[in-house]
This record gives structure tokens, C-alpha cells and sequence, in this order.
């Protein structure tokens, strides 16, 4: 346990909040022939300055990655629309994460959705964490908009033009909350991105298993979930 009090609970959305994309990707590897996690490799190769970064940056329209993730894949042998991979990443809610939200904020703790993702442009676009919601379904806007309506702040990498692990999106997040990282929890489900938290001072959950990441969570709030 900290010496710090903890106050404020951070939280990634796809692959905390929502299912993991990972599976999608790999089901649509299987359907066409493509070596198991070819698509998380393209996503990993030059990580700040690819087509999936250039995105969450909002600095690419969707049509434009598209046209680059095409580009990247082909280049490392096998290739892919863009279009096709964000077709793949609309993950379901875990109702049991958002218990555990639910929990958290009763306790009286901060909460924070860190967000990659991209600006809508009219279909449910989810780049890994997130999703807009504007060409979703009703029923799935508003179980959405529920669970995002739950944070005390948002920060999304396609509003401030910084993403995920860039220490600055930390920062930002902790200046909302008016906090300290060293008061913070911070769940992810990409090791990549939990690295610069635990740098500043956070303690940090790897969302493998959501039963074992809620228990860890509960093992450093002191909350029986």
C-alpha cells in the first residue's frame, strides 16, 4: 500500500471499460490468411509517428488511414485497409468494470477516462479506447454515453493532440483532477501505455484478466468489490 493517500482512479476505455479489439483483430487474421497479431505489429512499428498514431493525433482523416495503414501493412508483407481494422473495434461494456467505477466514485475518489481516439466523422469509430458514438445505434449511445457521463474529466488525444504514452496526456489528466500522480491508480491494458504512468509516480494495473485487475484495484483503494 502507498504512504500517499490515493484520490483519483484513471481509467483506459477499450480494453478496460469496453472488451479488447485483440480479438476481433484476431478472428479477422484467421478469416484471411494472415499470421496471428499482424495487425497489433503494424500498430507497434513506429508508434509515434504511424498511421494509427497520426489518427489519435487527429492530424489524418479516416479515408487517410485508410489509405496509410494500406501503405504499412503492404510494406511488412500482407496488406490491409485501414477501413477494415476500424470496423473491427467496437468492444462490448464489462458490467463489471463499470461496478467498479461505480464503487470507486461512491468511495469519494477522482476518476479519469485516458482516451485514445479519433474525431467522428459519422460511423462508430473506436481506435482502441474509445468511441464516438455519433453513428452507433441508439441503444449503444446511450449505454455509452452512460458510462462516459460517469468521469469527473476526459481526456481524448484527437481534442488535446497528444496520445497515449506521451507523458504530456498524463500530465494533463492529473492537472484536470488537480492531483498528484503519486495519488493516482492508473488501469491499461497495454504495457506500453502503463510504463510513463508508472514513471511519474502512479501505481498501475495491467488489464489482462478484469476479475484480477478489479481485485489489484481493490488491493490498493482498500474497496471490497
Amino acid at each position: 500500500m502507498s504512504l500517499t493517500p490515493l484520490r483519483a482512479v484513471l481509467w483506459d476505455f477499450g480494453g478496460v471499460i469496453l472488451t479488447s479489439p485483440f480479438e476481433a483483430f484476431n478472428d479477422y487474421e484467421s478469416a484471411a490468411g494472415l499470421p496471428r497479431d499482424f495487425i497489433r505489429t503494424i500498430n507497434s512499428h513506429n508508434p509515434h509517428a504511424n498511421a494509427w498514431a497520426l489518427l489519435e493525433r487527429s492530424e489524418i482523416s479516416p479515408t487517410e488511414f485508410d489509405q496509410l495503414f494500406a501503405q504499412e501493412s503492404a510494406a511488412r508483407g500482407h496488406r490491409v485497409p485501414g477501413a477494415d481494422v476500424l470496423a473491427l473495434l467496437s468492444g462490448e461494456i464489462r458490467p463489471n468494470m463499470v461496478a467498479a467505477l461505480d464503487a470507486v466514485i461512491a468511495a469519494g475518489f477522482k476518476t479519469a477516462c485516458l482516451t485514445n481516439n479519433m474525431v467522428n466523422t459519422g460511423d462508430t469509430v473506436n481506435t482502441g479506447d474509445t468511441v464516438n458514438t455519433g453513428g452507433a445505434s441508439n441503444e449503444r449511445s446511450l449505454a455509452l454515453s452512460a458510462v462516459m457521463n460517469r468521469f469527473d474529466v476526459i481526456v481524448e488525444s484527437s481534442k488535446v493532440g497528444i496520445r497515449k504514452p506521451e507523458p504530456r496526456f498524463y500530465e494533463i489528466a492529473c492537472e484536470m483532477l488537480n492531483v498528484a500522480p503519486s495519488e493516482c491508480v492508473f488501469l491499461d491494458d497495454l504495457g506500453i501505455n502503463l510504463k510513463p504512468a508508472a514513471a511519474m509516480g502512479m501505481h498501475t494495473i495491467k488489464v489482462v484478466d478484469p476479475i484480477e485487475a478489479i481485485y489489484q484495484l481493490g488491493v490498493l483503494t482498500g474497496l471490497n468489490f
